[in-house]
């Protein structure tokens, strides 16, 4: 493991979701508190920005080209040449205290994508869909604490979620067939002084990361549950993880300032920027939406 990289002064509001493109060799993560989606070239540092008409929280890749994307105000497809975003469905419409936080895609092109009381964090009100590729939306399970960083095993066949406010990962046992949850436990329960699990991926050998909201940290847990490293980063709320570059070993993590007083924002003056380490382990290209 390499020392972590500074890698870029961005000064994200809420960055999010770190997503490497390996036929473009380019990584693209968003910033929530300003709806805009960047885009940078490891070889150049040189990065772009994107503004969608939709309120962007998380990026997936879809397969004829263009993006899924999570928004406040349901899912949508997003094409980055024209900026727009066509809508696909919002099972939250008429409650306006609900809505989808971050999702990913599994092994068999689905969505699967959760969602959170935004008026309430601690509520066990948020749940677990899947979007089928006829856009197509399944729930799978309820009662979540604000459901936020998802990921799935190598195989596909565990699912692992963010309790944020719950202090906790939780899996699922997952039918690649059927696309459905089962078997709900606790896989890891994070410590009070460790923060909150944020953003979640999994590495080629199936260990789990997550970043800490206001934990000051990334850690890796192996697929039992078992704290294996600990990585730790000088901003307090550390938001998102994602393996990239060309040989998948790079691990780029997304920070934010949000709810950082005047002082504390002092105090933390690279907090909201993108951090960068080179690892002894590779990561997985992301699967795409097929539909």
């Amino acid at each position: 493991m390499h020392d972590l990289e500074h890698y870029l002064s961005i000064q994200n509001e809420l960055g999010e979701t770190p997503i490497w493109v390996q036929e473009e060799k380019l990584l693209y993560w968003v910033d929530i508190g300003s709806h805009t989606i960047f885009r940078i070239d490891p070889k150049t540092n040189k990065y772009d920005s994107f503004k969608p008409d939709m309120p962007i929280r998380g990026l997936c890749r879809r397969s004829p080209g263009g993006w899924l994307v999570v928004t406040d105000a349901g899912l949508a497809f997003w094409d980055p040449s024209s900026n727009l975003c066509e809508f696909i469905v919002d099972p939250y419409a008429d409650q306006q205290n609900l809505q989808f936080n971050d999702g990913a895609i599994d092994r068999q092109g689905r969505l699967v994508v959760g969602s959170y009381n935004s008026d309430q964090l601690d509520a066990p009100d948020g749940s677990l869909y899947r979007l089928d590729t006829d856009r197509s939306l399944h729930k799978l399970d309820q009662n979540l604490v604000l459901s936020n960083g998802i990921a799935l095993s190598p195989d596909g066949k565990t699912v692992y979620v963010s309790e944020m406010f719950a202090n906790k990962i939780t899996a699922y046992d997952y039918n690649i067939e059927s696309g459905t949850a089962s078997s709900r436990r606790v896989f890891v329960a994070i410590p009070e002084d460790a923060g909150k699990p944020d953003g979640l991926t999994v590495d080629s050998q199936g260990f789990v990361w997550a970043a800490h909201w206001g934990g000051w940290r990334v850690t890796r847990y192996d697929p039992a549950g078992k704290l294996e490293r600990e990585i730790r980063i000088p901003t307090e709320n550390v938001t998102c993880i994602g393996f990239g570059g060309e040989d998948l070993n790079e691990l780029f993590i997304t920070t934010a300032w949000y709810d950082l007083s005047d002082q504390q924002r002092t105090d933390q003056p690279l907090a909201g920027d993108l951090f960068r380490i080179q690892t002894d382990i590779t990561g997985m290209v992301e699967p795409v939406f097929d539909g």
